[in-house]
């Protein structure tokens, strides 16, 4: 679920803290990538006639098929991702996958009944609802994913939470998921719509932590406070605070206790037994990997290996599978070039307006390789 309203509230009161980017631009990052959202996403989109893709034996793939095509896009554009898979949810998760087991139950009703009266569109709608990312999905793209040569790390909880405490590291450049709480766990970049199927033609949102609480004017505590009001997986919400009461009331008081304070808790009650306090420690001292043990490595695909995996056992097209390891091959062979970024300290900002010099020869040829001109930050 994320957070309730939060890229619209950003959108609303820091858009400058988003920017919108080709994928090309992250030529040479690392990013680490919330495994989970990732193969929920193929799950519902990499479909045939309305249905999941399946091997004769009637095993699904299509977690499989977009887990390959969407990494090799990636690596194409000279990203090197690193996969980041959840560990055991929060105790305070609890209630909330209580709620999604109910609306599970109540999306097979409605199934069955559209199917019973051969309402196609409801069919495709209520399906989708029913998809859920199973152990053996995460075990198939581990395998999947080890073939290709591209790591993945287990985190102990939230995957996001581990993600953000990578980018804070250092170890990597960004967070990508389409959940808004990769922000509430603090992480300093966030990139939603990163692994968007390219006939989307989607542009990278990417989003900046430190320029939200600069242009929100909120401390990270208080923004944490703020995703709590909002809504998101730990704990209820106050009743009839919506986004713009909520940011508001932060503003005013800076903190759930001192709004408890001030507010008709008659007309504006707090759930009973509310979990704010435990819900702001998740979030602000969360259960996450060591970063010092962790070695990010990018290997050479092990394509027999590949092809047994996935052309003898779930039944993929061989010629794909060995061009998509060519392909695979290719990008190592053009990412041993880094950014051309990593090489400056930031001092100061281009003005978008001041005029490049022309390039010639050579140096026009590496700038197209993807480094940006006239924005130089630190590279991870």
């Amino acid at each position: 679920m994320g957070i309730h309203g939060l890229a619209k509230l950003i959108a609303d009161h820091a858009p400058g803290a988003i920017k919108e980017q080709d994928i090309k631009n992250y030529f040479g990052r690392k990013i680490a990538i919330d495994a989970s959202m990732c193969i929920y996403q193929f799950l519902i989109a990499v479909r045939q006639d309305g249905n999941v893709l399946q091997s004769e034996d009637g095993e699904t793939t299509s977690h499989l098929m977009g887990m390959f095509y969407r990494t090799i896009r990636m690596l194409e554009n000279g990203i090197k991702p690193v996969y980041v898979f959840d560990g055991k949810p929060p105790q305070l998760k609890s209630a909330e996958l209580e709620k999604r087991g109910e609306r599970r139950a109540e999306a097979e009703k409605m199934l069955a009944k559209a199917q019973e009266l051969g309402e196609q569109e409801n069919i495709d709608k209520f399906s989708k609802r029913l998809v859920k990312v199973t152990k053996q999905h995460n075990d198939d793209c581990k395998k999947l994913l080890t073939l290709m040569g591209v790591p993945y790390i287990e985190a102990p909880c939230e995957a996001e939470a581990s993600c953000a405490a990578l980018v804070k590291e250092g170890k990597v450049f960004a967070t990508a998921t389409e959940d808004m709480d990769g922000l509430t766990f603090g992480t300093n970049v966030l990139l939603r719509h990163l692994t968007a199927s390219e006939a989307k033609k989607l542009p990278v949102q990417e989003f900046h932590f430190n320029r939200i609480l600069q242009d929100i004017g909120l401390t990270s505590e208080q923004f944490v406070d703020l995703c709590i009001l909002l809504g998101c997986d730990y704990c209820g919400t106050i009743k009839g605070i919506g986004p713009k009461r909520a940011i508001d009331l932060i503003r005013q008081h800076g903190s759930i206790e001192e709004i408890l304070e001030n507010i008709d808790t008659n007309k504006h009650p707090a759930p009973e037994d509310w979990l704010y306090k435990e819900a702001r420690n998740l979030f602000l001292k969360p259960e996450v990997v060591d970063s010092s043990t962790v070695d990010l490595k990018w290997r050479e695909p092990d394509e027999e290996a590949l092809i047994q995996f996935m052309c003898s056992e779930k039944q993929f097209s061989e010629d794909r599978i060995r061009n998509g390891c060519k392909k695979i091959m290719k990008s190592r062979q053009g990412s041993t070039q880094g950014r051309l970024d990593s090489f400056f300290s930031v001092t100061g900002s281009l003005s978008s307006k001041r005029k490049e010099p022309e390039t010639k020869g050579s140096a026009k040829k590496k700038q197209k390789t993807g480094a940006t001109p006239g924005k130089f930050k630190k590279g991870k």
